[in-house]
């Protein structure tokens, strides 16, 4: 399998997120800078090795001809928005996705500051989000995140493409939502309302029997009974002062359909659950889908001023899959 970017990087304490749109024109400029990518990091990060400093560079579906051309990921498109009886899961711009996390906010802020002065005057920025890390590993909702993330071998197999579309093994498909909190009408609740919500203890995170709960409805589960399961790294943000606070949702997976049925079984409903009642708390106010290339794909991207073969619906990376 081709390298995949660090898509399996462990879970930091910092993070940045950068979603952006492409200006007509500034593809040269962009497809240099997703080639450089790589080395950028590890300038920056060089002389901070306990700063685990890592970013992923993803492409959404209107961008990917301009940007790559040729052959497309066989699952990759816009995200679908979702209209429920009571909420809704917008769909939003976003042409490129910067995920760059660390163990320190000065590292994300330096390599993301180096990102958007090689791209400036080529892109505008759609979205932009620092998350942290807060207490042990918990949510602003104060319940853990990310309990359920698979590890290992699992986690490859979760996340990465594989010979299903073998010219773009290595890569992964990532979706992500930017959720605001009404922390004051959460707090009003008791906690054994909140869990009844989730679907896990407060305090201990354990799993608890809730049909409906937000743990059950982000349940998947094939024809056979196995859990289909995606890699999550959310990230709390916040201010005080202007008393906006949320949770970013970014979630990796081999193919986008897991992540979209999820959504569908919080925004739609399944069964007698009408929608996930978290939603009364939290609302969607972005939804992106891109593809994360395998590394190597964007180290070719700045070989020639158009992508190899565009012209002709053919970008030339057969031989990634044998690598």
């Amino acid at each position: 399998m081709p390298t995949p970017q660090s898509v399996l990087s462990p879970l930091t304490s910092a993070s940045l997120f950068l979603v952006l749109t492409v200006d007509p024109g500034g593809e040269p400029v962009v497809r240099e800078l997703l080639a450089d990518l790589d080395g950028l990091q590890r300038a920056v990060g060089f002389g901070y090795p306990d700063g685990q400093l890592s970013v992923v560079a993803s492409i959404g579906s209107q961008a990917w001809d301009r940007l790559v051309g040729g052959d497309r990921p066989a699952e990759l498109h816009p995200f679908q928005e979702l209209r429920g009886a009571r909420h809704r899961a917008p769909a939003t711009p976003g042409d490129l996705l910067f995920h760059l996390r660390a163990t320190r906010q000065d590292l994300c802020f330096s390599l993301g500051s180096e990102i958007m002065t090689r791209l400036r005057g080529a892109v505008a920025v759609a979205d932009e989000v620092t998350g942290f890390r807060y207490l042990d590993q918990r949510d602003l909702l104060g319940f853990v995140d990310g309990t359920e993330n698979p590890t290992g071998g699992d986690a490859s197999d979760a996340v990465l493409v594989g010979a299903e579309d073998a010219r773009f093994a290595g890569g992964s498909y990532v979706i992500v939502q930017k959720y605001l909190h009404d922390l004051d009408a959460w707090n009003r609740l008791t906690v054994e309302q909140q869990e009844q919500i989730v679907g896990r203890r407060k305090l201990t995170n354990i799993e608890i029997d809730a049909p409906g709960s937000h743990v059950d409805l982000n349940t998947i589960t094939d024809p056979d009974g196995t859990e289909r399961r995606i890699l999550r790294d959310n990230m709390p943000f916040g201010s005080p002062g202007s008393g906006e606070f949320g949770t970013y949702f970014i979630g990796y997976a081999r193919t986008p359909a897991v992540t979209e049925e999820m959504l569908r079984h919080m925004f739609l409903g399944d069964g007698p659950a009408t929608h996930d009642r978290i939603l009364d708390f939290s609302t969607a106010v972005t939804g992106t889908l891109f593809f994360a290339p395998p590394a190597g794909l964007l180290q070719q991207l700045a070989q020639e001023e158009r992508p190899a073969g565009a012209a002709h619906g053919s970008l030339g990376i057969g031989g990634l899959s044998g690598r």
